[in-house]
């Protein structure tokens, strides 16, 4: 029975059969070159059988290497004398000697040490507590957001918090050719004037000054806390900010609703919406220069499979960066899960930096009394969208039809 095998022989059994199924992947591994080789397609059998002993295998060295490590363990144990004291005292030579002749009055001694331990407890032989930990340097910090929405726009500098532009809002082309003497077309385009100011967006830390002091990592931490909550803040802003208060004018409340362009074909999943999206753009002659989504649905696109079971965007293993159809995907959580925004990033807005991300330290109220600083992240900036038709918000799930 298996209960009554020692652990190595358990392990030598699971050894023997780890190199068993070794030897059967590598025979199917064989096959399956041959075959490919040869131009032939691989058959569901196949597939499955190596997917099988693959599994198999996978299973039998993850059981031996946890024997071995047990096996490990136990051999440090059986270095050290595993008697009880009773078993250590009738082995000594002076019990040995008075058991075969014994005499009034004699007596056997046998002095008992206390084991060392690791043990952090009052009690003889714990040493736990004289053994310096071995602590991780820093702060162990939360996990940060990439932000690549502010990439995708054309950058701009303000020295003043008003800023005043001509945004286009429609064309007319009736350019056309004209005969010797002829009437020339007239066309003709509709301009807005729009003002924008810049806002700020700000947040800050309380701290302790013997915090600071004491635990050099800290103020870098908050730092870089404060400017990460910045940039998510900004992010939000720039997509849905409704231009109210001290909001910015985001883009998606100014965008043009995602529609099927009359002679296209219909969509039938989320890539067909994103191309369908792309074409709109670049029949209103703003050709698309980027897409931004929910992470949730940027990963049910990489997760479309064929027939075969392959992934149709990108391999797993790969590093490349989000694209589709050639254009940068911006996955962030400031969009909301099924919508998109797909548009002409660099020609149809702008963003005015006025104070650049910046921190500051100082005091308020009482703080210097009772030893405290704030610490203050702040920026100021302004988003000017051009050119609302040059992109296209919508849902990412097929409309019915």
């Amino acid at each position: 029975m298996a209960g009554d095998k020692t652990v190595a022989e358990l392990a030598a059994e699971i050894k023997r059969d780890l190199m068993a199924s070794v030897a059967d992947v590598r025979a199917i591994a064989e096959e399956a070159l041959s075959k490919a080789k040869a131009g032939e397609t691989l058959s569901e059998t196949i597939k499955g059988s190596a997917d099988e002993a693959l599994t198999k295998m996978n299973g039998l060295k993850a059981n031996f290497d946890t024997l071995e490590q047990k096996m490990a363990r136990e051999g440090a144990s059986h270095d050290q004398d595993q008697r009880t004291l009773g078993q250590k005292f009738v082995a000594m030579d002076d019990f040995k000697s008075m058991a075969s002749a014994p005499r009034n009055g004699q007596a056997v001694n046998m002095q008992v040490k206390a084991d060392i331990t690791t043990a952090r407890t009052d009690a003889p032989g714990s040493v736990g507590a004289g053994i310096n930990p071995n602590r991780l340097p820093g702060v162990q910090a939360l996990p940060q957001q990439r932000m690549t929405v502010r990439q995708l726009l054309m950058p701009g500098r303000t020295d003043g918090p008003l800023i005043q532009y001509l945004q286009e809002t429609g064309f007319t082309n009736n350019a056309a050719s004209v005969a010797e003497g002829g009437l020339k077309p007239q066309s003709d385009m509709q301009l807005t004037d729009k003002s924008i100011t810049t806002k700020v967006i700000a947040h800050w830390f309380r701290v302790s000054k013997q915090t600071l002091s004491d635990v050099a990592q800290i103020e870098s931490l908050l730092d870089t806390r404060l400017l990460f909550g910045l940039e998510f803040e900004e992010e939000r802003q720039m997509l849905y900010g409704d231009g109210e208060g001290e909001n910015l004018a985001g883009i998606i409340p100014q965008a043009t609703d995602f529609a099927v362009p009359v002679g296209a074909r219909a969509a039938t999943q989320t890539l067909d919406v994103l191309r369908l999206a792309m074409l709109q753009s670049a029949l209103a002659l703003f050709p698309a220069t980027g897409h931004v989504l929910n992470p949730i649905d940027w990963d049910n696109i990489i997760g479309l499979k064929d027939a075969d079971g392959r992934y149709i965007i990108g391999n797993p293993q790969g590093t490349a960066t989000p694209t589709l159809w050639g254009l940068p995907v911006v996955p962030t959580p400031a969009m909301a899960v099924g919508k998109f925004l797909t548009g002409a990033f660099q020609l149809g807005a702008q963003i005015f930096d006025q104070w650049d991300s910046r921190i500051e330290v100082g005091f308020q109220n009482d703080d210097f009394v009772r030893n405290k600083v704030t610490i203050l992240a702040e920026e100021r900036l302004a988003l000017a969208v051009y050119r609302p038709e040059a992109f296209i918000y919508g849902n990412t799930a097929v409309a019915a039809a």
